[in-house]
């Protein structure tokens, strides 16, 4: 007789973090048309009546009684769906495990079918915790597809549960490649999965995937995290992340008194009260922070005494910096006009310091690029990021990532 299984399962659920893989699922179209031998054909339906019944406590019996006079592989490829079938109804993911093995043993399976059980295979024996086993099966599915997006991830939570932080990183950014490769659209958790195993195991290649995190999945939360990530790396203090602050106020990511503070003490610091004082507005506007407490009363109070003068000087000390031979005048004053949210006059006054003696030409890109991107001058900005090397890279490096993801 012709044997068809037409619902051979609904779905696999295995709860493996972060791995929504296919479901071992076969349609009428996929399902190979079996011819069970004489000996086996009336235990075959007789089992495949019970499961699709939902007969469950009849299964073990009749699954018994086909195996024993099973004689070709198209009896055990038969035997093998239903057996499925029945354990994924039950939960059963030791049987689920064997009746895949028997499926895939019996070379009946299409190719499409053979990979995609490979592929749960994997998953079931990694929540067995049988690593080993759960790596052949994955190496198996990839060595036939070499782009399966979901492999590599089940890969990477794979090393990860042994301790293999830096493989484990790797199978996660093959996983991202491959999802890019086809032109869908990439987890956001993904790249916070690969981000957190490289701090954890404190990886040089943190600071490749900050970046990365922020070009794929731009949030404020994100943006946030992966500047106080770049600043602990880079051993820096809070008074000189001032540029790593100015990329979280541009992408609204300040957050909670610590960033507001430091941010806004570290301009204060510096000679820029404007900027000082701004950020700090938008705090209490925001009422991010409270505007009656001491430590955020005094440095407001200082800063806004010294607006009005510090503005009134700006228009000398701009036409004396621009005239002067030495490039620090014109980067304190382009400082002052960023302050003050006049980008255009900051990035003249930076592109001017890169033609004058004692130029830090990383520190006048950045800060040019940082002015150019919040006056929406995206192509001039991103040239200027580009331009920057030595300490001052990765900070550019985060400002160019977070202006890519920016319409």
């Amino acid at each position: 007789m012709a044997f068809t299984n037409k619902a051979l399962v609904a779905a696999l659920a295995m709860g493996v973090a972060m791995v929504g893989a296919p479901a071992i699922a076969q349609d009428a179209a996929k399902a190979p048309q079996v011819k069970l031998s004489p000996q086996a054909s009336k235990a075959v339906v007789e089992l495949q009546t019970a499961v699709t019944n939902n007969d469950l406590a009849s299964v073990p019996a009749k699954l018994a009684a086909a195996q024993a006079v099973a004689k070709t592989n198209q009896d055990r490829y038969a035997i093998g769906q239903l057996w499925l079938r029945a354990a994924l109804l039950q939960k059963d993911n030791a049987a689920t495990t064997q009746a895949i093995d028997q499926i895939l043993a019996s070379g009946v399976a299409p190719a499409d079918v053979i990979a995609n059980l490979r592929f749960n295979q994997a998953k079931l024996k990694f929540q067995a915790k049988d690593y080993a086993g759960a790596d052949a099966a994955l190496q198996t599915v990839l060595t036939s597809s070499p782009n399966n997006s979901d492999a590599f991830l089940l890969a990477g939570e794979l090393a990860a549960a042994q301790g293999q932080n830096a493989q484990a990183v790797e199978h996660f950014r093959k996983a991202i490649a491959a999802k890019t490769a086809a032109g869908q659209p990439v987890p956001a958790e993904w790249m916070g999965r690969a981000v957190s195993l490289a701090y954890k195991g404190k990886l040089p290649v943190l600071s490749q995937l900050l970046p990365e995190w922020i070009r794929t999945a731009p949030t404020s939360s994100n943006v946030r995290d992966a500047v106080r990530l770049q600043a602990e790396v880079s051993g820096q203090s809070p008074s000189e992340q001032i540029d790593l602050y100015r990329l979280q106020r541009a992408a609204g990511a300040l957050k909670g008194e610590g960033d507001y503070y430091n941010y806004a003490n570290s301009a204060a610091l510096k000679g820029l009260p404007g900027e000082a004082k701004a950020v700090l507005d938008e705090g209490f506007a925001a009422k991010a922070i409270d505007r009656s407490r001491p430590v955020f009363r005094d440095v407001y109070s200082s800063a806004s005494s010294k607006v009005a003068a510090d503005k009134a000087s700006l228009a000398a000390a701009e036409r004396s910096a621009l005239a002067g031979s030495a490039a620090r005048p014109a980067m304190v004053t382009g400082d002052a006009y960023l302050g003050y949210g006049d980008y255009a006059k900051a990035a003249a006054l930076y592109r001017s310091a890169l033609t004058k003696s004692g130029a830090d030409a990383n520190l006048a890109n950045l800060r040019m690029g940082i002015a150019l991107a919040r006056s929406g001058d995206k192509a001039g900005a991103t040239t200027a990021f580009n331009a920057v090397s030595g300490p001052q890279q990765a900070t550019a490096k985060l400002w160019l990532a977070w202006l890519a993801s920016r319409s």
